[in-house]
């Protein structure tokens, strides 16, 4: 059975739960890695890992630590293209498949939305995580650990 690592750090309190409930329910190993302590309840299967402060502490131990075939759980997408590059599946907390065919475009789209924002552009952010978002992300997981147990 293949491991979850959960980019905790940026991860929807509704959607740890979500992961939470899912290890539970499936006997799946899951890492909750951050760079602060993640409240959890007593698990088996749902351990956190607490990595030093520093920009992309835990994205780093995510990379170091995942198995091709494992999921990753991040709408980080320089931390997505690492663990893709690894042979991970990789899932962000709204239920989005990101994998080799459309990770590029994403970061492409990521950095030209950087460079506009440098130079005075005013852009929106992601929407707030919602129900349907929440919904959404339960199934696609649900799919995900059916396919791969």
């Amino acid at each position: 059975m293949p491991t979850l690592w959960i980019d905790a750090d940026a991860c929807p309190k509704v959607a740890r739960e979500i992961i939470v409930r899912a290890a539970e329910r499936t006997g799946t190993r899951t890492w909750m890695v951050a760079n602060h302590a993640i409240p959890l309840p007593p698990s088996r299967w749902v351990k956190s890992r607490t990595v030093a402060h520093g920009f992309d502490a835990a994205d780093d131990a995510i990379v170091e630590a995942v198995l091709s075939g494992d999921l990753v759980v991040t709408s980080d997408l320089p931390l997505a293209e690492a663990a893709i590059a690894r042979g991970a599946h990789v899932m962000t907390t709204r239920g989005e498949a990101l994998t080799r065919d459309n990770i590029r475009a994403r970061v492409q789209m990521r950095d030209f939305m950087e460079t506009l924002r440098a130079s005075g552009e005013h852009t929106r952010g992601p929407n707030a995580y919602d129900d349907a978002d929440r919904r959404e992300f339960a199934n696609a997981l649900d799919r995900w650990l059916r396919r791969h147990a």
